[in-house]
């Protein structure tokens, strides 16, 4: 399969002849192809997106929300597609793919075409005259996404950014480009103005760099890793674009002895291995106070050994693949610091007991054991570094200082729960950690009208409800003296 990029309304072949593998995670195979487009491929979506803004832009709210609502319904159509392509192009269960991926793309959708619809503008009175704020579109916007939730977050950008009234192209990673076809499927197929949404493939050395660094782009939106995330800011910044990045994290769950131990145990779990701790929100430092430590690793332990880890398309399956060779010796790297840094393994290490378990099919797949690593110092490695897999550290603590000083201990900033009866103690906890976001006795429960985004290296700015509508737009005061 050759994928397209899509470009004022059309799929169009890329203007170069060179291509990038699309690999299956399980199997290590490939399965399909992806352009490598050029810099004139770039520059011939940004000016589509150029020409289809004023027209875009003028449209109503109520007019834009009623499409975004009409791309809603398309992609519930399409909600098994969505699954089975996200679970191939990630390696990830389609169970997960799709109680999460397919669910919220199209929820991003409806959600934003609410909020969007009743948006209003702000009067503020004065003695002697009246302050009317309105919001115009920012423009052409860039919105660039990694593979790890490939369509959530696409959708998560492209619903506010066009509902506002930009006009967007976008680069989703080249190692999970299918559900991102999907969706430039289904905004051909329902209609939507030509060049209001455009896509071209890549990666991020080039497409990437090209677009966020074009001078004829408003806005740049980067979900993705840290690094990458500073070489975006510097790209962006000398022609002074808005800005948002969501980055990696290193986020403490942190486990107080009067929680509740079984519930606990299981939403710690999800934390630390939900889509093989491969989401920027895992909880990959478990601390644990010292007068329960030993009972809660125990428990923990045997949650993580019940984990069903094999081929992703099987409903029963819980834990898939890894997403790529690379990202695998990546983690595996880790492992061997941890064992330099004097960490002992719980659990897992190595997944030598996973391959002998797997089909002939599985078998050149990037498979690894979910691993738990007890007796490093809070400031190891380990311990502070973003691994993005099945990869957590445990941690003893005494009082509620020391959990706080050792979750702030990281240049991370992302999220964090904790978990504890004292729902005082909960919040007082939670509002001493240095992060975007924590929950308590929960974890990714999201309400999409809250802010999302992190501080430090976790990145800049806010998304999500009316933060979102305020990063794809541009405010105005208009000050009439009576």
């Amino acid at each position: 399969m050759d994928l397209m990029n899509y470009v004022d309304g059309k799929f169009q072949a890329h203007t170069g002849e060179e291509w990038l593998d699309v690999v299956d995670p399980a199997t290590g195979r490939q399965f399909a192809r992806v352009p490598l487009s050029s810099p004139s491929d770039v520059d011939s979506a940004i000016l589509a997106a150029r020409r289809a803004q004023p027209e875009w832009g003028g449209l109503s709210h109520s007019e834009r929300a009623d499409w975004l609502e009409i791309i809603a319904d398309e992609l519930e159509s399409r909600y098994e597609d969505i699954a089975s392509l996200e679970s191939r192009d990630t390696g990830k269960p389609i169970s997960l793919a799709r109680a999460v991926d397919a669910n919220r793309s199209v929820a991003n959708f409806r959600f934003f075409a609410d909020m969007i619809r009743d948006h209003r503008g702000e009067v503020f009175e004065m003695a002697d005259a009246d302050n009317f704020v309105t919001y115009r579109p920012v423009g052409v916007g860039a919105l660039i996404t990694p593979w790890n939730l490939p369509l959530y977050l696409l959708s998560w950008k492209v619903a506010p950014a066009i509902g506002m009234g930009n006009t967007v192209v976008c680069k989703p990673s080249e190692m999970t480009p299918l559900t991102a076809n999907l969706l430039m499927e289904v905004i051909d197929k329902v209609g939507l103005p030509s060049g209001v949404v455009n896509l071209v493939h890549g990666n991020g050395d080039g497409a990437g760099s090209c677009l966020v660094s074009h001078s004829d782009v408003d806005l740049v939106s980067f979900t993705g890793g840290t690094s990458t995330g500073a070489k975006v800011a510097a790209s962006a910044s000398p022609h002074f674009k808005k800005i948002s990045l969501e980055l990696g994290g290193k986020n403490s769950s942190i486990v107080f002895a009067d929680c509740d131990l079984k519930k606990t145990i299981e939403g710690v779990g999800r934390a630390a291995f939900l889509n093989q701790g491969q989401i920027c929100l895992c909880g990959s430092r478990v601390l644990v106070q010292e007068s329960i430590y030993d009972e809660f690793v125990e428990g923990f332990i045997d949650s993580v050994e019940s984990l069903k880890i094999g081929d992703p398309s099987e409903e029963s399956t819980q834990l898939g693949a890894l997403i790529s060779s690379d990202h695998l010796q990546k983690v595996k790297e880790y492992v061997s610091i941890a064992k330099d840094e004097g960490g002992h393994f719980l659990t897992g290490g190595d997944d030598l007991k996973i391959r002998s378990s797997l089909s002939r099919d599985l078998e050149g797949g990037y498979w690894m054991a979910p691993t738990v690593i007890g007796g490093l110092s809070p400031d190891s490695r380990c311990s502070t570094e973003e691994i993005f897999g099945p990869v957590v550290t445990v941690h003893r603590f005494k009082t509620e200082e020391e959990a706080i000083e050792i979750a702030n201990g990281t240049r991370y900033g992302l999220a964090g729960s904790v978990w504890t009866e004292d729902l005082e103690k909960g919040r007082r906890v939670a509002e001493g950690i240095r992060t975007g976001m924590v929950w308590v006795n929960t974890w990714l429960h999201r309400d999409l009208r809250t802010p999302f985004g992190g501080v430090g290296d976790s990145g800049v700015g806010r998304e999500g409800g009316k933060w979102s509508l305020g990063f794809f737009s541009e405010t105005l005061n208009v000050c009439v003296k009576r």
